[in-house]
């Protein structure tokens, strides 16, 4: 159990015997030490999302989540298959589950899964990824400081603002969050 200054985004609680994942956060600091926070909640189960404000010492429940390793293989018409690299069992998940984590996805990629009751509901990206740049315009000679960007196309499909510098063939880290360059393989 923990208190609602404990949540922030991403937490997975249990809520009226549902799953949730908190997809926004904002606390209000009350008169004489109290507070409330207010939150988005993503149901894991039905993809609804709910507002929901819990005062200063409210007692939340965790979701009893189990996370497991999964190797995305392929995605066919909106539907994306893992398979289990232990006992090779393969399951599925619809297109909203894996929302924008697809820009992130390549066959072979080793990922986290969490499942509730058995049944897939979360697919857990990096903090950052590495990834190729398939494409990008090449820079003008002289024109390479940091501080001009241009689009680049990465091995994904996904096209992010990079520095000048950064040629077809680099491998960049990404934000998974912010969808922001961070940084060029050495």
């Amino acid at each position: 159990m923990f208190g609602p200054t404990d949540l922030k985004k991403n937490t997975l609680i249990t809520l009226d015997g549902q799953p949730f994942k908190v997809v926004e956060y904002a606390q209000k600091v009350m008169g004489r030490g109290g507070s409330i926070v207010n939150v988005k909640l993503k149901n894991l189960v039905t993809g609804a999302v709910i507002p929901k404000t819990f005062k200063g010492q409210e007692r939340i429940e965790p979701a009893e989540v189990l996370s497991r390793k999964a190797q995305y293989l392929y995605n066919d018409d909106g539907t994306f298959f893992f398979m289990n690299p232990e006992d090779f069992e393969q399951f599925e998940l619809n297109d909203e589950l894996v929302g924008s984590a697809r820009d992130f996805m390549k066959e072979g990629d080793e990922l986290e899964i969490q499942f509730y009751n058995g049944t897939p509901i979360n697919l857990v990206l990096p903090k950052n990824i590495w990834l190729a740049v398939t494409y990008t315009e090449t820079a003008v000679k002289g024109d390479t400081s940091s501080s001009i960007v241009k689009d680049a196309t990465l091995e994904t499909g996904l096209v992010v603002k990079v520095p000048a510098f950064i040629k077809t063939g680099d491998v960049v880290s990404i934000d998974t969050e912010s969808y922001a360059y961070r940084e060029r393989k050495k």
